[in-house]
């Protein structure tokens, strides 16, 4: 099933520990944007705050046939988990340098839903190493497909 929003940068700058899938509390006209795939997570991130879980920054689109009764695009909205969940994720989240990031907003049925992940920040030299072994992964498959096609 094909993501309707991605998050490009979390593999980049998070190594993803865990992934959860969360509900999301979300307004008709909210919808109705995400259908025509109207929105952006990049700069998204989510807290668990008295108990309940939130998603910060992420930014749908206003539905362009909507009226006065239309949504604001950044507001925060609430992630539906269960208690047991909440518990886990806000312990994990507590260490030093942990956060909790959206991965993507998929559809499941008719629902929309979101895949958390519990990431540890990356650090520069992190980075560098995952280039590395990207390419010398590209370089050995190039070797291969070569050996069998038999230049």
């Amino acid at each position: 099933m094909p993501d309707i929003l991605h998050n490009a940068k979390a593999r980049r700058d998070y190594e993803i520990l865990e992934t959860v899938e969360a509900g999301l509390v979300l307004r008709g006209t909210e919808v109705k944007s995400l259908r025509a795939g109207r929105g952006q997570i990049t700069e998204a991130f989510a807290r668990i705050e008295k108990g309940q879980a939130w998603l910060y920054s992420a930014h749908i689109d206003e539905y362009s046939h909507g009226n006065v009764y239309n949504h604001i695009p950044k507001t925060p909205r609430r992630l539906l988990l269960n208690k047991s969940e909440i518990r886990r994720l806000e312990g994990l989240t507590n260490i030093k340098g942990h956060a909790l990031v959206p991965l993507a907003f998929y559809w499941k049925g008719n629902r929309v839903k979101v895949r958390l992940a519990v990431g540890r920040g990356k650090d520069f030299g992190d980075k560098r190493e995952d280039l590395k072994k990207r390419e010398a992964d590209r370089e050995v498959q190039r070797v291969l497909s070569s050996l069998r096609k038999g230049r």
